[in-house]
């Protein structure tokens, strides 16, 4: 049995009074393709920020290979270079070019030189999409800020990779788009945590589906199972409207 990469115990988040998590256990091993569907306001959003410390959880473990990420000696920066995060808006900085935004934090974060973490985003581009030189690579990246968004990611070689619905705001076109470079990731073995209201592709393409609402894990099986067969009213009643939309 692989070791487990990301050990989530007893994990709660509050609010003020707004209790948002309760209580979530999960793991994730190696290759792992692990999609959290739900409502909208289930906390989905939230535990991904919690898994990426951009929240401080208020009780519970999220062991890293055994360590706890919210002990307070943790280099949570260094912890974010391995546990990487693709966001809605993909939060690119606006005064930076694409390609400086896919290198900076090779820079500030991995201790890489300018040259060295360009050369290595070049090596990532064509490995995965084809370009060759740099001055394609520039190029490329300023067609698509998803695409410079999903890049800069990459460019930190995460062990995990989180998306927050990443297609959410876009058109139907750049969805296919980020949908296969997303199937194209886990087809190449990357681990990702991904919450989406893409139901097609939860089910076709994770290992897992993690049914939330209300701040609690629902259930948590194999997307033929959950999908086919699911066993919470919860879970029957959201994905009946799913089916009929």
């Amino acid at each position: 049995m692989s070791e487990k990469i990301l050990e989530v115990k007893h994990l709660g988040k509050a609010f003020g009074s707004n209790q948002v998590l309760r209580d979530i256990d999960f793991s994730v091993s190696p290759g792992d393709v692990t999609c959290i569907i739900g409502p909208s306001g289930s906390g989905k959003s939230t535990l991904l920020r919690c898994l990426n410390m951009l929240e401080t959880p208020s009780t519970g473990e999220i062991n890293y290979h055994g360590t706890d990420i919210t002990s307070k000696n943790v280099n949570v920066p260094e912890y974010r270079s391995k546990v990487g995060m693709v966001f809605q808006n993909f939060n690119l900085f606006n005064n930076m070019t694409a390609l400086k935004n896919c290198t900076v934090g090779q820079v500030k974060v991995l201790k890489k030189s300018k040259e060295e973490a360009e050369k290595k985003l070049c090596i990532i581009w064509k490995s995965r999409y084809g370009a060759v030189h740099q001055r394609q690579t520039q190029t490329a990246f300023r067609r698509s800020e998803t695409a410079c968004g999903n890049r800069k990611s990459l460019a930190m070689e995460p062990e995990i990779l989180l998306f927050d619905e990443p297609t959410s705001a876009l058109d139907p076109q750049m969805v296919g788009e980020v949908l296969e470079v997303m199937r194209d990731l886990a087809h190449d073995g990357l681990t990702m945590i991904i919450v989406t209201h893409e139901m097609a592709f939860a089910r076709d393409v994770s290992k897992r589906v993690i049914f939330m609402a209300n701040g609690v894990i629902v259930e948590d099986r194999p997307p033929k199972e959950l999908f086919e067969n699911p066993k919470d009213p919860l879970t029957k009643d959201f994905l009946s409207r799913f089916r009929n939309a």
